[in-house]
């Protein structure tokens, strides 16, 4: 058998399969998206269990098959189960998985978005930034690390969202979280990111519909 790898990275999807397996989507650090099987996942008082959920982020000791991985064990670093309390932050933080597993490519170092990614689940546990403002900041930055963006917004706007959609593009992952805006100026940011997902962006996620039958 070959040797144990050992990765770092977040579950992004997680499915049943046979009568006690399941079947993940792993966002990691290494080696982009993968796919892995944890053995026995299902079973009361398996080991696997609670690392193969949604959200979960750790590392991942997992061996290597032709087509897929197998999970052996995790060190969870965040479950992130305070989600689990606020439903529009649930419907939001399972967006950006599917954002993530969108732009996640195999066998392609995914250390930018998957840190995006961290670090965009522990903005939306902070009371003081606004959710949708969260949301912005994701999207244009995972397309950003993707190359599909324009180094200005694309429509004439205020200099206050000009300076934020630059400053999303080119700061530091870690500070990417440290502002709020006014209303209009959000709103100007709004239009210019979902022009650029129609540009860039052809598909339609499930989760964003949900939210947004939440919202009302």
């Amino acid at each position: 058998m070959r040797e144990a790898v050992s990765l770092a990275g977040m579950v992004l999807k997680s499915g049943p399969v046979g009568e006690y397996d399941r079947r993940l989507v792993i966002l990691t650090r290494e080696r982009g998206k993968i796919t892995a099987f944890a053995r026995g996942a299902r079973r009361a008082g398996n080991a696997l269990m609670a690392a193969s959920q949604p959200f979960v982020f750790g590392n991942f000791r997992l061996y290597e098959g032709r087509e897929a991985y197998s999970l052996a064990s995790a060190e969870v670093r965040n479950y992130f189960t305070e989600l689990a309390a606020d439903v529009e932050a649930a419907c939001y933080g399972s967006y950006f998985l599917e954002f993530a597993d969108y732009y996640g490519r195999e066998n392609v170092e995914g250390a930018e978005l998957l840190l995006l990614l961290y670090q965009s689940m522990r903005a939306l546990l902070k009371p003081a930034l606004p959710h949708s403002l969260v949301q912005l900041v994701f999207e244009l930055r995972a397309m950003a690390a993707n190359g599909e963006y324009t180094a200005q917004p694309p429509k004439a706007v205020s200099d206050s969202a000009a300076y934020a959609w630059e400053f999303i593009i080119a700061s530091p992952l870690e500070s990417l979280y440290t502002f709020v805006l006014k209303e209009g100026v959000q709103r100007e940011l709004r239009e210019c990111v979902e022009l650029n997902k129609r540009r860039f962006v052809d598909r339609e996620f499930k989760s964003l519909g949900i939210l947004r039958e939440l919202q009302g």
